[in-house]
């Protein structure tokens, strides 16, 4: 049953522009992936947004300041010509020549605009609980309109408490760009968005104790904690490799020894976790979030204390003891295209058949 989709993009950024972090890769593999089964889809995302291959109804407007930049008690903010209020104005309108509507905002926007719009609307919720009034209106779409939430680890539920109301749907990557490399360089690599609550500090850390080179890839998004590093390790040894387009970043990030993954927060998922993953890259990561159901223990990776660069260290000495054909395996089988489409369509089948 093939069924006509408007997915709603992140009004925090162009697609393209890496601002969305890993949404816009979420983004683009599910609507490749649905389309490849036979549905129709759309995406309505900030003008400026490209790809080469996907439908895309660019909106004006300004965008939406980050929800983690945010703290816990502060009130809705939304600009003046806002690009979220003028897509779901689009929404609206054209609501009715679609089946159903996926928004992919972690925004209050979507969720409050849910029983006003006569098409089902499905919310993937990027990330954990960061502010009260997100946490209030996703309960309240969540015990509304059940099963419309989805999530991307039970972890991440959690800090909702919504463990039971929310569907689990992982993610997924299109595994055929992604190379294994059996023969990694003498280097460690990091990869994200460059900003506080991502933690790249500890990675630096390690790297200057440890010798070994570390390479940095990811989007400055501010570029004053970028230089506070440079300044407070001067002499570790760093290369920043710029914010590089998947095709590139994979054939890198496939040569390193492994990946750090130091966030301050509970990141729901990690996509470039199974980034790694898929070209053979062990992981080590902090026992937070969602990374804490991906590493498999002693396998795939390590996990290590939170904020514990001595652990980080620790766990370096003991990559020798990955086999980097199970990294690639656990990618294969969990985290295929094909995997997370089987979970995405299941999820808005029984949507729709409510």
């Amino acid at each position: 049953m093939y069924h006509k989709l408007l997915f709603m993009s992140t009004p925090i950024g162009s697609l393209g522009s890496g601002l969305g972090g890993g949404v816009e890769l979420t983004i683009s593999n599910i609507a490749k992936e649905m389309l490849r089964r036979g549905h129709q889809v759309k995406i309505v995302a900030p003008q400026g947004s490209i790809s080469s291959s996907l439908p895309i109804k660019e909106i004006p407007g300004e965008l939406q300041i980050p929800a983690q930049n945010q703290t816990r008690t502060e009130p809705i903010f939304i600009p003046k010509n806002s690009v979220l209020a003028n897509m779901w104005d689009y929404a609206r309108q054209v609501q009715a020549d679609y089946d159903l509507i996926v928004n992919f905002a972690y925004d209050w926007l979507p969720l409050y605009l849910t029983p006003f719009f006569n098409t089902p609307i499905a919310h993937l919720i990027s990330m954990g609980s960061l502010t009260d009034v997100m946490d209030q209106i996703i309960e309240q779409i969540a015990t509304q309109f059940t099963g419309t939430i989805g999530v991307h680890s039970q972890t991440q539920a959690a800090t909702f408490k919504l463990e039971q109301q929310c569907t689990c749907l992982l993610n997924g990557m299109d595994l055929s760009i992604y190379q294994f490399c059996n023969q990694p360089s003498y280097n460690l690599a990091w990869v994200g968005r460059i900003a506080p609550e991502k933690g790249l500090e500890d990675a630096v850390a390690s790297a200057k104790i440890t010798g070994i080179p570390l390479k940095i890839f990811g989007l400055k998004q501010d570029e004053t904690y970028w230089q506070k590093i440079c300044q407070d390790y001067p002499d570790a040894p760093i290369e920043y490799m710029g914010f590089l387009p998947t095709v590139e970043l994979q054939q890198q990030l496939g040569k390193c020894l492994a990946l750090l993954v130091t966030p301050r927060w509970v990141e729901a998922f990690g996509n470039v976790a199974i980034e790694a993953l898929a070209c053979g890259v062990p992981l080590i990561a902090y026992h937070r979030g969602g990374l804490t159901e991906i590493v498999q223990e002693g396998k795939t990776g390590f996990l290590v204390e939170p904020d514990s660069v001595q652990g980080l260290v620790e766990a370096i000495k003991h990559l020798d003891e990955i086999d980097r054909y199970a990294c690639r395996q656990q990618a294969e089988t969990n985290y295929s295209l094909e995997a997370m489409g089987d979970r995405v369509e299941q999820w808005f089948q029984k949507i729709l058949k409510k």
